[in-house]
């Protein structure tokens, strides 16, 4: 796990304004290093995987927060994922005649969802085009429509690092027509020192520097870094669990047409491979379970 895999939040002791600082790296390459995605599909991979830490640490709960567009462009679908606030994976369907010239997602829409491992499931639907509309762009949209909480983001990617900053209005006051005047302007303020960091500064300073080299005027208390890593959630079990969905005749039918049954995860690449023998105990299995 890299030291620069990691979400930093932060709060400014003198007003209602917190703020969450992401940078991957191998987190960001592990993804990459998956699939042969042209360059544009990588930088917009890096934002979604950015962004996904990040709001999964400023909600702050067991569970699974996810970022899935489908769109009309040249990117069919792209999803990133959170678990835990820690575990990271992300994958990008995309055209076989990939042109660097049209649009990546076009016009589509983008599902923002909340899997708490206990507790209801929550979606957001927010509508994209990114000929008109970036994605930090539709996330301040969606938190100032949805929640009434002014928001804003900014999203950095390169293809070998990723990034995001977030700051944010306390719930409380964060809705615009609620805004003092004096809270008003620390927020124009902060905003004003966010949007002076560069690109090159988000992906190469460590992030306490790069939150001195923004807000070393201000008072901000800094909490303890919040470490990410590369996971994916396949496994065995969970490819045994999708074949018993295919009932014993079908399953064990297509074992023995082909061999075996082969399962493989989009996200890691890895393969889990069935017998037919495997099959037909995996079933007996099943049977025995449910006579005990």
């Amino acid at each position: 796990m890299s030291s620069s895999d990691q979400t930093l939040r932060f709060l400014f002791d003198q007003t209602p304004i917190r703020g969450e600082l992401t940078q991957l790296d191998r987190a960001y390459q592990d993804v990459l290093s998956k699939h042969p995605y042209p360059t544009a599909v990588k930088q917009l991979l890096g934002e979604f995987m950015a962004a996904t830490a990040m709001l999964s640490d400023t909600i702050k709960f067991d569970g699974t927060l996810s970022l899935q567009v489908r769109g009309a462009g040249q990117v069919r679908t792209l999803m990133a994922e959170c678990r835990h606030n820690r575990a990271l994976r992300a994958i990008a369907q995309y055209n076989d005649d990939y042109d660097d010239a049209g649009p990546v997602l076009g016009e589509g829409q983008m599902a923002i969802t909340i899997e708490p491992d206990k507790g209801k499931r929550y979606q957001g639907i927010v509508s994209i085009n990114d000929g008109e509309l970036t994605l930090n762009r539709v996330l301040e949209d969606y938190f100032q429509q949805s929640e009434q909480i002014r928001t804003r983001i900014w999203l950095y990617a390169d293809g070998q690092k990723s990034a995001g900053l977030l700051l944010q209005a306390m719930p409380e006051s964060a809705s615009a027509s609620s805004l003092s005047a004096d809270l008003s302007e620390d927020w124009e303020r902060l905003v004003h020192l966010a949007q002076t960091l560069t690109t090159e500064e988000a992906l190469s300073l460590p992030g306490t520097e790069v939150l001195h080299r923004l807000f070393h005027e201000e008072t901000v208390r800094v909490y303890e870094p919040n470490q990410l890593e590369f996971e994916c959630t396949c496994s065995r079990q969970r490819s045994e669990d999708a074949i018993r969905t295919m009932g014993v005749d079908e399953a064990v039918s297509l074992a023995a047409e082909n061999g075996h049954i082969e399962i493989d995860c989009q996200f890691c690449h890895e393969r889990y491979a069935f017998t037919p023998e495997d099959v037909r105990a995996l079933f007996s299995a099943s049977d025995d379970s449910t006579l005990n």
